[in-house]
């Protein structure tokens, strides 16, 4: 046997054992959380300061061991009926992604509808609760699937051998709905988006209420288990400068899965937005990482200029997966557009936390 064939069968020997029992009742996530908060929670629809939101994200994973894990993902969100709900605020939102997997091409592809609403409980927190229903296709290539008695020992596989599997394996959809609570806090209601004061959420999301059909295999009736998001992050600006400290944490639980999640961001204004003429823009950088338990390291940079901002982060595998991978987790890409400006949206027009 061939010292790549026996890397090779290393490799698979390794995603079988940590990553296959997981595939059935785990779903996509970001590592950049807190950049795709509708993925995250339905409460977040028209949950932030300003119109209308747009979100884009993207990640590569696994490149090192196998066909990389790629998903896009992308969510728009906006207030609406704004000037006939008077003790609170609507939203309404759009999501989709797209997940492939691996050799055979496993694939998940989804699109969502939400619906939230904010209600101010104070002059300085707001609760706010939505619900998403949406439309899921899995699809899954058997054809391209490798067994180890199609290796004929000398040349390596051989796609005419018998596999001697018996299987049946096939595509299928299902209707998926999902609902949250989220709280917000800020001690400064009007500078909420600056390096001032406390701002905090905190959040609680429960997805797959209806528990729909989980697996390929045709022969099976097990259910996607539903699973349970837990999130929190604050910003604490350090008085008399422009920094402030950005702690966060995420809980997902789903099944027998668990993944927890956290770190800490530093926030600093490099330019503040002008207060009169507006020509200046108010840019910020945050630099930070971020430890998922038992799997990864994870540094991150995030950018932010006027309406806009771009992060960046990769994971740094440190998993028993670390022996296949060297490490090399995967890099992940967010890019969001706020509509208006969110900062001129508090100095100068003085919008309340609504």
């Amino acid at each position: 046997m061939s010292n790549q064939l026996k890397t090779e069968i290393l490799v698979i020997a390794i995603i079988n054992i940590f990553v296959i029992p997981k595939a059935v009742g785990q779903d996509i996530h970001f590592s950049q959380f807190y950049a795709s908060e509708l993925m995250l929670n339905p409460a977040a629809t028209g949950n932030f300061r300003g119109d209308h939101r747009a979100v884009v994200n993207y990640k590569d994973q696994w490149r090192s061991v196998a066909n990389p894990y790629t998903t896009y993902a992308a969510a728009f969100d906006m207030k609406i009926f704004s000037q006939k709900v008077s003790k609170g605020s609507l939203g309404a939102g759009l999501s989709a992604f797209s997940d492939k997997a691996g050799d055979a091409a496993m694939g998940t592809a989804q699109v969502n509808l939400m619906l939230g609403y904010r209600s101010k409980l104070s002059e300085n927190s707001i609760l706010s609760a939505g619900i998403q229903g949406g439309f899921t296709q899995r699809s899954i290539n058997s054809e391209a699937m490798q067994w180890g008695n199609q290796d004929d020992g000398i040349t390596g596989f051989d796609a005419g051998l018998p596999s001697g599997e018996s299987y049946d394996f096939g595509n299928y959809s299902y209707g998926d709905f999902s609902g949250g609570l989220m709280w917000n806090y800020s001690s400064n209601q009007k500078t909420m988006t600056s390096n001032d004061g406390l701002k905090a959420n905190l959040g609680v999301a429960l997805f797959h209420l209806n528990k729909p059909k989980g697996v390929f295999y045709t022969a099976s009736d097990e259910r996607l288990y539903a699973k349970l998001v837990i999130h929190g992050q604050a910003l604490i600006g350090l008085k008399n400068t422009n920094m402030a400290i950005q702690p966060k944490f995420l809980w997902l639980h789903q099944g027998p899965s668990n993944e927890i999640l956290l770190g800490t961001m530093v926030r600093y204004t490099l330019k503040e937005e002008s207060k009169y003429t507006g020509l200046i823009k108010e840019t910020a950088l945050s630099l930070g990482g971020y430890y998922r338990m038992k799997d990864a390291f994870i540094p991150a940079i995030l950018f932010e200029m006027a309406n806009f901002s771009i992060g960046f982060s990769y994971d740094i595998n440190v998993s028993d997966l670390s022996a296949a991978s060297g490490g090399k987790g995967g890099a992940e890409v967010s890019l969001r557009f706020v509509n208006p400006n969110p900062f001129v949206a508090v100095k100068t027009k003085k919008r309340s936390l609504m």
